[in-house]
């Protein structure tokens, strides 16, 4: 049984705006591609100072996703997020009914 989740995450602010949209695309595809779900909603929340310094980056990019997944699939994008080295933070959470 799939479940929505809200997924935000924040990009480091040193790539090109060409790069930033292949970023998207590429956690985008870590959903859609591999087959673990589907993204409903996108938003670009923008540039935004962090709360604290995260390696060295004072700002970041945030991105929210609203995605239904199936339970079972959340530990492998969460992997995916972990491993990335252009996400500075990442917060998936289920979505309220």
């Amino acid at each position: 049984m799939k479940r929505e989740y809200e997924l935000t995450f924040v990009l480091r602010i040193d790539a090109p705006d060409e790069g930033l949209t292949e970023q998207i695309d590429e956690v985008k595809g870590w959903i859609q591609g591999e087959g673990l779900g589907e993204v409903k909603k996108m938003d670009r929340w923008g540039r935004r100072r962090l709360a604290y310094e995260i390696d060295k980056q004072r700002e970041g990019i945030y991105i929210y996703f609203e995605a239904e997944m199936d339970p079972k699939n959340v530990g492998e994008l969460e992997r995916n997020l972990r491993l990335a080295t252009h996400i500075l933070r990442h917060l998936i959470v289920l979505k309220d009914e």
